[in-house]
């Protein structure tokens, strides 16, 4: 390791970022850290390192602005332990998948999606709840929709001298008599610790009557980058939300995904689980 800096302000961070870039030795961010090091067990690591758990205010999940904050250091424990809306039941449930207890206490929810990773547990979720990153730096501040953020296997929108201060969630379900739901599954080769083969996050909008006013549902390692169903969700829109609404689905609303082979499952067993997983999905919402 080259170095390591622990900074404990947001502007210590970013100037460190940007000194990094100017210097030609971009640093490298981690916050739990519970991908970064395991995946370089063994080797010697020259770089330099940029760790924010030491960032003061940027733990504490909290209501904002017609929707939720979720900062940089907020960990999976931390989202699962907080009183939240029903429509975060799905991102909740991943947080619960995401490794074991000392990988959620220290992992956070940002850096699951910085990672990047196609089987992520949290980008479906992020994106079914049309989370919002904010991305600083010594040149100011930008917004980006998570489902822009990622741009490929290990690959984001984030520039060098960029640090994600955090997440904002929109709530759903602004309007009187609305409600919002969400869920999330995945399969893998056993119950717990385990990379998906396929998963599903949904976020359903319903109005007084029971019907579907809004539809937004992510599949996760199923593609390079997680994929929103969108003809899907615009034939959901309309309909009621009653058991049987799974039926709706069909092989050809699946068209976006572009599952691989791999050691843990060929691309038409992950196209065909991702289908029984999106119908699920529908029917415990209905429920």
């Amino acid at each position: 390791m080259a170095s390591y800096l622990r900074p404990i302000e947001v502007s210590e961070a970013l100037a460190a970022l940007a000194a990094g870039v100017v210097e030609g030795r971009p640093r490298v961010v981690v916050a739990g850290a519970t991908d970064h090091y395991p995946a370089r067990l063994g080797r010697v690591v020259d770089q330099e390192i940029l760790d924010l758990s030491g960032l003061a205010g940027l733990r504490e999940i909290r209501e904002f602005d017609g929707g939720w904050w979720l900062p940089a250091g907020a960990t999976w424990t931390d989202l699962v332990e907080r009183p939240l809306p029903p429509w975060f039941d799905g991102l909740k449930r991943a947080a619960r998948a995401v490794g074991g207890l000392q990988v959620q206490n220290r992992g956070t929810i940002v850096g699951n999606l910085c990672n990047a990773s196609p089987a992520a547990d949290g980008i479906p979720n992020l994106i079914a709840l049309n989370a919002v990153v904010e991305l600083a730096s010594v040149r100011g501040t930008r917004r980006v929709p998570a489902a822009a953020f990622v741009t490929g296997n290990r690959q984001t929108v984030r520039a060098p001298d960029e640090l994600v201060t955090g997440l904002f969630v929109p709530d759903p379900a602004v309007g009187d008599g609305l409600r919002a739901g969400s869920t999330f599954l995945k399969l893998g080769a056993r119950a717990y610790l385990v990379i998906s083969i396929a998963m599903v996050a949904a976020v359903l909008v319903r109005d007084a009557r029971g019907r579907i006013i809004s539809a937004r549902m992510a599949v996760g390692a199923c593609s390079v980058v997680a994929q929103r169903l969108w003809v899907l969700e615009a034939e959901l829109v309309g309909r009621p939300l009653v058991p049987g609404i799974g039926n709706v689905v069909r092989p050809g609303h699946l068209a976006e995904l572009a599952p691989i082979d791999d050691v843990r499952a060929p691309a038409d067993y992950r196209r065909e689980a991702a289908g029984v997983l999106v119908r699920r999905a529908l029917e415990e919402l209905a429920l």
